[in-house]
């Protein structure tokens, strides 16, 4: 599809933004995005939220994803066929058996990085130094999940096995670079008040496991705390669900009008039990850098924002208004819960997770505010973490 969009520079304040190259009406595609490098979140891998090791697309049906999400294997979802999961196509890695959505996934990753990074007969041996570079990435890194040492393992291992090492280089250089006491702040937002000692013992493993002399810089400690902070800014959480999928599909059934309030009050009861049981994590999340959407600023009214309708790693950036050729595109940092705060209070967070001062127009028109968040905000001023900024970023 074609691109109705380009990235200009504006100011070494704000770095880069994303322009529209002809009128966009709303509820248009703006761009359809396939990222540089993703991966899965370690621990929603671990508790078994079972996605392709490319392009993340969820392997379950969709009857299996609602079973295990409600801890009742008896579950039956009715309009099975309404499920676009082929697990006629599903293919394993010969070596180490990780599983992917199809052939050309498969294929994809052992071009990209999966030579490097398979782990063959050891993928359950704990002395592997990619696997005690996970587990000790596991032990500082607890859900909500915002982010993934192996989206940065898989950099390194793209870099290693490309026959043009300068070109991917590149690539991962144009994403937004920040200072180094910007570095220390996201690297602190990251893995906590430890986090001096568990970043150097990050990169100890993250040498031991992989390191490169064409890539020495990444692995100094300057160099290993810029590549964290780019992952830490540029990284856009993916989120996939299959059962999200067959609920999309089934909204658009054409049914008769008794079995349409059957079938919705099937669903909205469904949804109902599942956040009993599983509380908001439904879906196979993930992270990943998107050349194009990383250029997007933040407004507090966005005029545009990103989706993952294909159940996999492909971002559509959807035009929420009609937006004129030559204005630029922005996407909301935060979710709509939000979104409706103070502006201290959106500012609050901006700074805290994306370390900049927000200057939309609707922070504007609210600069004479008082600087102080009301009553019920203040109750709510600690609960404001990173799973809503996420939520915002994986809606499917």
């Amino acid at each position: 599809a074609a691109v109705a969009a380009e990235a200009r520079f504006i100011s070494s304040a704000k770095g880069k933004g994303l322009f529209a190259t002809k009128n966009i009406r709303k509820g248009e595609t703006v761009f359809v995005e396939r990222p540089v490098v993703s991966s899965q979140f370690l621990w929603n891998a671990l508790y078994n939220y079972r996605a392709c090791d490319h392009c993340l697309r969820a392997l379950e049906t969709a009857e299996e994803n609602a079973q295990r999400l409600l801890g009742k294997s008896s579950l039956v979802l009715p309009h099975p066929e309404q499920c676009s999961i082929r697990k006629d196509l599903h293919q394993q890695c010969p070596r180490c058996q990780v599983t992917y959505c199809s052939a050309e996934c498969k294929q994809a990753a052992l071009e990209q990085y999966h030579q490097v990074l398979c782990l063959g007969p050891s993928r359950d041996d704990p002395t592997h130094p990619l696997n005690k570079l996970q587990e000790a990435w596991r032990n500082m890194h607890y859900p909500p999940e915002t982010s993934s040492i192996m989206l940065m393992a898989r950099m390194v291992a793209t870099i290693k096995q490309a026959k043009d090492k300068e070109w991917w280089i590149k690539a991962f250089s144009q994403f937004c670079n920040k200072t180094a006491n910007e570095e220390e702040e996201i690297a602190h937002k990251l893995l906590g008040d430890k986090f001096k000692g568990q970043l150097e013992l990050l990169r100890l493993l993250f040498t031991e496991a992989l390191y490169d002399e064409h890539l020495s810089r990444w692995f100094t400690p300057e160099g290993f705390r810029s590549l964290f902070a780019l992952v830490g800014t540029n990284g856009q959480g993916i989120g996939t669900s299959s059962l999200s999928q067959w609920v999309h599909a089934c909204d658009a059934l054409d049914l008769p009008m008794l079995q349409r309030e059957e079938l919705d009050a099937f669903i909205d009861q469904l949804y109902k039990d599942i956040e009993k049981e599983s509380g908001e994590f439904l879906n196979c999340e993930g992270s990943g850098l998107y050349v194009l959407q990383s250029c997007c600023n933040h407004s507090c009214i966005p005029n545009a924002e990103t989706s993952f309708p294909e159940n996999n790693f492909l971002l559509h950036l959807t035009a929420l208004e009609d937006i004129e050729a030559g204005e630029e595109i922005c996407i909301s940092y935060l979710d709509c819960c939000q979104r409706e705060r103070s502006r201290h209070s959106r500012n609050k967070i901006l700074r805290e997770n994306y370390l900049f001062t927000c200057s939309c127009p609707k922070c504007l028109a609210q600069a004479d505010d008082a600087d102080v968040t009301s009553d019920e905000e203040e109750e709510g001023e600690g609960e404001t973490d990173d799973a809503e900024l996420e939520d915002e970023m994986t809606d499917v």
